[in-house]
């Protein structure tokens, strides 16, 4: 039986992150068995049911009897937001610390890891008049207000990211100030003392290879069989129709693409992804008190005790 560890509400547990593919689940889970904890998932897309080997998923196996929250919560129709995480995220991690465990958070999720240690930007909401008005201008003339009120944003937006053009301009009609303004407390250093941020960090080469591996791997075990079951349900909504893997593998069941080159755009857009979750590191970098494994140094089997020491 793992040891039971009395985990007080205000004190310490371990929020890991790192790039797809690069050891988060495993850490988790041999935290949880050492310290006598729970997994709470920050990944966006554990949280919908039936996206179990394309989401790399942990299998019952892989728990091994560590109980985990925020996975299959939801249906592949459902739209779930980040405030929708992060509410479910709090109530769990209380819960678990009030029965005297340790919650340990895992995903690749960042801007969820990002919501719970530093909270929400709580903007205003949406007004349908003027984001009719902004829907019906013509793209170029957007981008180009944007860029005169907001250059901030306008140089992180890529200018065909019509949707959050209209919401970074709808932000500044409403506020009278620039949404990279109302988002600059994300920048200031976190004041939650309980989370404790633990980074896996890998050279680009070998995560990338790591990434090509698993997707070979997620085919053998009959991803293109579970992604057919999912398109031809025909419950899935906006959210889980993107998630990595069933994107590229929907496209070819439309006979966009052929099947391995499918397989090659999965592998290409996991790459990407990882390197989007680096840049997601480099801006959590700043967070007080984070530790950061260096993968090409730190065995795996050394990661648990680094977690542990980092939690007395």
């Amino acid at each position: 039986m793992p040891p039971r560890y009395r985990h007080p509400v205000h004190e310490r547990y371990p929020v890991i992150i790192g790039p797809t593919a690069g050891g988060k689940t495993a850490l988790a889970v041999e935290v949880a068995l050492h310290l006598g904890g729970e997994v709470v998932s920050a990944d966006s897309m554990l949280l919908y049911r039936g996206l179990d080997i394309g989401s790399a998923k942990p299998t019952t196996e892989e728990r091994r009897g560590v109980p985990h929250h925020l996975i299959d919560v939801a249906d592949p129709a459902d739209r779930f937001t980040v405030s929708d995480w992060l509410a479910a995220a709090k109530t769990t991690i209380g819960d678990i610390q009030a029965r005297g465990r340790l919650p340990v958070v895992v995903g690749g999720t960042h801007l969820y890891i990002k919501a719970l240690l530093d909270g929400l930007f709580d903007g205003p909401g949406a007004d349908p008049a003027l984001r009719a008005e902004l829907q019906a201008r013509d793209p170029a003339s957007l981008r180009v207000e944007l860029e005169r009120i907001d250059p901030v944003t306008a140089a992180r937006l890529h200018p065909n990211d019509l949707r959050r053009t209209i919401r970074a301009i709808e932000v500044h009609r409403l506020t009278g100030a620039p949404i990279s303004a109302h988002k600059k407390q994300w920048d200031a250093p976190s004041l939650n003392a309980g989370p404790v941020l633990i980074g896996i960090e890998w050279p680009t080469e070998a995560i990338n290879r790591r990434i090509n591996a698993r997707v070979r791997a997620m085919m053998q075990r009959g991803l293109e069989a579970e992604a057919r079951a999912l398109w031809t349900s025909g419950r899935i909504g906006p959210q889980a129709a993107e998630a990595l893997g069933y994107k590229q593998l929907f496209a070819h069941f439309r006979g966009e693409c052929s099947l391995d080159e499918a397989v090659e755009r999965i592998k290409i857009e996991t790459r990407r992804f990882a390197k989007n979750q680096r840049t997601w590191a480099r801006r959590l970098r700043t967070t007080p008190g984070a530790v950061w494994i260096d993968a090409d140094r730190e065995s795996p089997e050394s990661w648990t005790a680094i977690v542990a020491a980092n939690l007395a």
